[in-house]
């Protein structure tokens, strides 16, 4: 059996876009880091310095002869961008814990709906006026129309997990409040863009076929989770070398597997994390473990994976800023606007209900992934794409800046969320 394999000038053409890649993307990601912002949004804009918006723009040429050298370069680089993506999904799965706190659980609920189901409804109207230019090249109305009202309505696990430590603001009512109602929203929005994709997939819509979807991916999740419950934590000791191949032959092997199943590579990841944690538990040795695999994912193949996000942004070329200024006014009020009408049924303080009402719109890494599958599927076009990650980019920093400035004010206002009651 003979492997086609790459020249060597074509080997060394790919270690130096990979290379430069993996450097601007660290430079922009510790830059932005240094003025207190979230790292993913300087990783994209790493990689946007290369493409159609920067460097692109004035050095076709130059550019082309780094990530363009050969006709396969694009599928070589795509691999990385894969892998980076698995990554990402399969750390979220095993750093993901829904416990609900029952003494919280009428403002989780409320900010459930409130950030979820309502901004999602609220989309529902603004569907048709960015559907010509927005849909993907297959031209499903219906996937298209999910991915939409889910882009209004995510919130991303990571960017804002990230702020809460930045800020020392970490197991508080507030943060774990905003992290149960994300993990379980971005559950739910899961299952819709494996749903979205399955559809466009098909070139169809069959309700029976599109509740099997559902169910299926649902089944998977709850089943995972009963198992998260139950299973005894395997007590073996093993080596890092045989925990890591056996972790990385199983994450491969389930999304090849799933994927014929018409579940999506990324939900199939997640919930490999989530059954690993089930099983080898969250004890110091396996998080030493898992901690070692998240520092060279996210040393290596993440950032690769968000600057080839950025790398194919164009914001000069069949682009309207308008159109993103009002998809982006839509998006970020519809989810406030949500989350504070349903806040208006608890006793939290006035600015507590803010503070809610725009965390919650911090869209950050499940926004680019959302972006990034649909893209990849046919479901939105090139400019939604962009439109996509631009709003995620810019609500994270509103989020992670907003936060900031109320903790300078008042550094008790993340501990004292309810007002006193009467007497």
């Amino acid at each position: 059996m003979h492997l086609p394999t790459l020249s060597e000038s074509e080997i060394i053409y790919t270690l130096i876009a990979l290379s430069l890649l993996l450097i601007s993307a660290y430079s922009c990601g510790t830059l932005f880091e240094k003025i207190k912002a979230p790292r993913v949004v300087g990783e994209i804009i790493g990689g946007m310095i290369w493409g159609g918006s920067c460097l692109y723009l004035f050095f076709p040429n130059a550019v082309n002869t780094i990530f363009a050298a050969y006709p396969e370069e694009g599928k070589v680089l795509n691999i990385f961008y894969q892998l980076g993506l698995i990554f990402l999904m399969f750390l979220s799965g095993y750093n993901t814990n829904i416990e609900v706190d029952k003494k919280n659980g009428k403002i989780i609920v409320c900010v459930l709906i409130g950030a979820t189901v309502l901004p999602m409804l609220g989309a529902i109207p603004f569907i048709s006026m960015f559907k010509e230019d927005y849909i993907g090249v297959l031209g499903n109305e219906v996937a298209f129309g999910i991915v939409f009202t889910i882009g209004v309505a995510i919130t991303s696990i990571p960017v804002i997990s990230k702020i809460f430590f930045d800020m020392g603001i970490m197991n508080t009512t507030f943060s774990n409040t905003i992290l149960t109602v994300a993990t379980l929203q971005d559950l739910c929005l899961w299952i819709l863009l494996n749903a979205a994709t399955r559809i466009a997939a098909t070139g169809e819509v069959k309700f029976l076929d599109m509740l099997i979807v559902v169910v299926v991916t649902l089944g998977l999740f709850v089943a995972v989770k009963l198992i998260s419950d139950h299973t005894k934590v395997w007590k073996k000791q093993m080596k890092a070398i045989h925990f890591y191949s056996i972790s990385f032959a199983v994450l491969l092997m389930v999304c090849g597997l799933l994927s014929l199943c018409g579940i999506n590579i990324m939900y199939s990841a997640f919930l490999v994390g989530y059954v690993l944690k089930a099983i080898v538990g969250y004890n110091d040795e396996s998080k030493s473990k898992m901690d070692a695999l998240g520092n060279f994912a996210f040393s290596f193949f993440i950032p690769i994976y968000f600057a080839l996000v950025g790398i194919q942004l164009n914001v000069v070329n069949d682009f309207s800023f308008l159109k993103f200024a009002v998809f982006f006014v839509i998006a970020f009020g519809l989810e406030a606007v949500g989350t504070l009408s349903m806040l208006l049924f608890t006793n939290l303080t006035t600015a507590s209900k803010i503070n809610f009402a725009v965390t919650m719109n911090a869209r950050g890494g499940p926004g680019i992934v959302l972006a990034t599958v649909a893209y990849a599927n046919g479901i939105i076009s090139l400019e939604f794409f962009t439109v996509l990650i631009l709003t995620t980019m810019l609500s994270s920093l509103i989020a992670g800046y907003w936060l900031r400035r109320q903790q300078k004010q008042d550094a008790n206002v993340f501990m004292v969320l309810t007002k006193p009651e009467k007497k």
